[in-house]
């Protein structure tokens, strides 16, 4: 085995990309690696999404559910030769369903080195209150 081969774990997937075949289409979308941490005030999502440049991310919200689309701008030179990649070069899309019990108005989002962090604060109708006994 080569040193060239014990480096890229995959030669087969580089070849392919090399010749101009695409590992995918230009239409289709890789679900991003994320984690969500919840409590009594809300949601805190962390979504990776190297390459993605903050004019290139777009987040909705609707009733139940929140997507996460990123789009990545870089194109390689002409004369790039690629041996190897470990990220197709599709965009990211994620989509997350909640019970509704996100206050949108008050969410923020921060895009950092490729790393997006949300902070979804919880409606005030669906935090806990505590019941006065009389």
């Amino acid at each position: 085995m080569t040193r060239l081969h014990s480096l890229i774990p995959s030669l087969g997937k580089a070849t392919r990309i090399a010749k101009g075949k695409p590992a995918q289409s230009a239409e289709a979308r890789i679900k991003p690696v994320f984690n969500v941490r919840e409590d009594e005030h809300g949601y805190d999502i962390t979504v990776q999404l190297p390459g993605v440049a903050k004019d290139g991310l777009e987040i909705t919200a609707q009733a139940d559910e929140l997507t996460i689309v990123g789009r990545r701008a870089w194109t390689p030179p002409a004369d790039w030769t690629v041996l190897y990649r470990e990220t197709p070069r599709a965009d990211f899309e994620l989509t997350l369903a909640h019970q509704g019990d996100v206050d949108v108005d008050k969410s923020s989002a921060e895009l950092k080195e490729g790393v997006l962090h949300l902070m979804l604060p919880k409606a005030e109708a669906a935090k806990p209150r505590k019941i006065t006994i009389h």
